[in-house]
């Protein structure tokens, strides 16, 4: 028998998404203020959940199972696998001493540990975003990062933040070509417009960055630097979502920007040289890293050896991105596991759509096409390269399975609790709450994007869940739909720095576990005031330029 979504079980609707906060609040509660284990406070927010779920919005309990069983499976393949594959070869560059010449190879470019800042957490790490997405690029510069000497907390934090104005055209455009192809957008519309407003934000981050590292004044003594890194990545970003589409937005944004810094490097250098890997102001909280030593000189073939794991990665990784190699993988081995029970069974209802929409509930056990899949060859094929034997590399997996196998376990429960809030309908109960807003809408419209990539860690599930709504309120409203629809994905950049699953990512790369409350008590701040700059920047836009909003054929 259907079920279908109730968003006001109890005819008040603020009683009600008071309720609906329950979950989250719990999780979050539990993470950056009691300071409990990450998998205790997702165990904690997920029986919440359950119980919100079951007894408030009258979900059947068996369908409440299930869905929050779909989103282990989730939590496990793609999210648990990268996270996995990702440490394993950085394990194995680690133990073989082939990430200490890449270390120093980094340090002979820029000893400046701003500058490596710049060109690791923020241009690298939009590569990886551009081609893969889904935990990979924080899970890479948090783990170089660490290996630099930056303190766990500089590590983790920094790759977060940096990891922010690339995720809207993360996974080669995940986010906006599903967006279109779910709610009825044009993606070259939806491209061009968020290609209107992420570039700001994408100049203004690199500055963002450094200043959340070394302070202001520290700041002020590379910007030229900084804004070099930034307006190349803006300039290519805006170029790229307008005229080309959102396929390679990332990629070439990314590439553009090593490419500049680099050049910008070689007939530029700062009056001095910042060597402290401490974050400023937080070296009571694991801020303290490794001061600098000089790089140690290796020839060219070691170098080139060092960097070899890593550039398998790379390819790899931009492989395994893109849809046609996806779709030949599929092709050999996909499974699809129709949730019996849940598939087709919950209707979503207006005024979250424009007509009752049953919602689907399919596992795919693309293990071939996964990205954690591409990483894990990479690893092993970049191993075999560092002389491991293939009895080493088991062993050495294996260990790597040991390390993190709690934050697999927090991985599997958080997105077990983002699963089950999609399909009881609470997360949607948040979102109408903000559409309730009026001639202040296109701020909220902005933050419920954030909220929502917040909650389910996905640019792509935000755009998902919330892209239909988005387009409604701005009807009723009399407002650009491209304009709202982009305005969800750009605030979710923002709320990518906060997500639970990053921010376990975050501590698994940088091996500083059970300290996820710190990390998001530190990257909460700056994810809030930069999603309300964003929602700021799309009011001005709706009622201020409009012309901005504009569709340019």
């Amino acid at each position: 028998m259907v079920w279908q979504q109730i968003y006001n079980p109890t005819d008040s609707m603020l009683l009600s998404t008071l309720l609906a906060v329950i979950p989250v609040a719990v999780m979050l509660i539990g993470l950056g203020f009691l300071h409990m284990k990450a998998h205790i406070a997702a165990g904690l927010g997920l029986v919440s959940a359950l119980l919100i779920a079951i007894f408030v919005f009258g979900m059947p309990g068996t369908m409440a199972g299930k869905a929050a069983m779909m989103g282990a499976f989730t939590g496990l393949l793609p999210i648990g696998w990268i996270v996995l594959n990702i440490i394993f070869l950085h394990q194995l560059t680690e133990n073989n001493g082939s990430f200490k010449v890449l270390q120093d190879s980094i340090a002979g470019i820029t000893e400046d540990r701003r500058l490596q800042l710049l060109l690791i957490a923020f241009a690298f790490g939009a590569f990886f975003e551009g081609a893969a997405g889904f935990g990979t690029p924080v899970a890479v510069t948090a783990a170089i990062l660490i290996g630099l000497g930056f303190s766990p907390l500089a590590a983790s934090g920094l790759s977060l933040i940096a990891n922010t104005a690339p995720v809207a055209f993360g996974a080669l455009g995940t986010p906006i070509i599903t967006m279109a192809k779910v709610h009825g957008y044009d993606a070259m519309e939806l491209s061009a417009m968020v290609g209107r407003q992420l570039p700001l934000f994408s100049l203004m981050v690199p500055f963002w960055l450094i200043w959340a590292f070394a302070g202001r004044k520290a700041m002020m003594e590379i910007w030229p630097a900084i804004l070099v890194t930034g307006l190349s990545f803006a300039i290519a970003q805006f170029l790229t979502s307008n005229y080309i589409g959102p396929e390679l937005v990332d990629v070439i944004s990314a590439i553009a920007s090593m490419v500049s810094l680099v050049l910008f490097l070689r007939v530029w250098k700062p009056r001095r040289i910042w060597t402290s890997t401490s974050l400023r102001g937080h070296e009571a909280e694991g801020g303290e890293g490794r001061e600098a030593t000089p790089p140690a000189r290796h020839d060219r073939a070691t170098v080139i050896r060092a960097w070899m794991p890593w550039v398998i990665l790379t390819v790899f990784v931009f492989l395994w991105g893109m849809p046609s190699v996806k779709a030949f993988f599929n092709g050999i081995f996909a499974p699809q596991f129709p949730i019996e029970g849940l598939h087709n069974m919950i209707e979503k209802m207006p005024p979250a759509v424009p007509v009752p929409h049953k919602e689907t509930a399919i596992y795919v056990f693309n293990l071939l096409s996964a990205t954690g899949t591409g990483i894990l060859l990479a690893a092993v094929l970049g191993g075999l390269a560092m002389g491991y034997s293939v009895g080493g590399l088991l062993r050495q997996f294996v260990r790597t399975f040991w390390l993190v196998r709690y934050s697999l376990l927090t991985i599997v429960l958080m997105l077990a609790l983002g699963t089950l809030t999609r399909y009881s309908g609470i997360d949607t109960t948040m979102g109408l709450a903000f559409a309730m807003t009026g001639v202040f809408y296109p701020f909220f419209g902005t933050m419920l994007g954030w909220l929502g990539v917040a909650l389910t860690g996905s640019d792509t599930a935000s755009n998902v869940l919330f892209g239909g709504m988005q387009k409604v309120a701005a009807d009723q409203l009399g407002l650009s739909p491209n304009l709202m629809g982009a305005a969800n994905s750009s605030g979710g950049v923002m709320g990518k720095m906060i997500d639970a699953q990053s921010i376990v990512v975050a501590s698994t790369a940088t091996r500083w576990f059970n300290k996820e409350g710190v990390i998001l008590r530190y990257v909460f701040k700056h994810s809030l005031v930069l999603a309300m700059l964003v929602g700021l920047f799309v009011t001005l836009q709706a009622y201020v330029w409009p012309f901005t909003a504009m569709v340019v054929k």
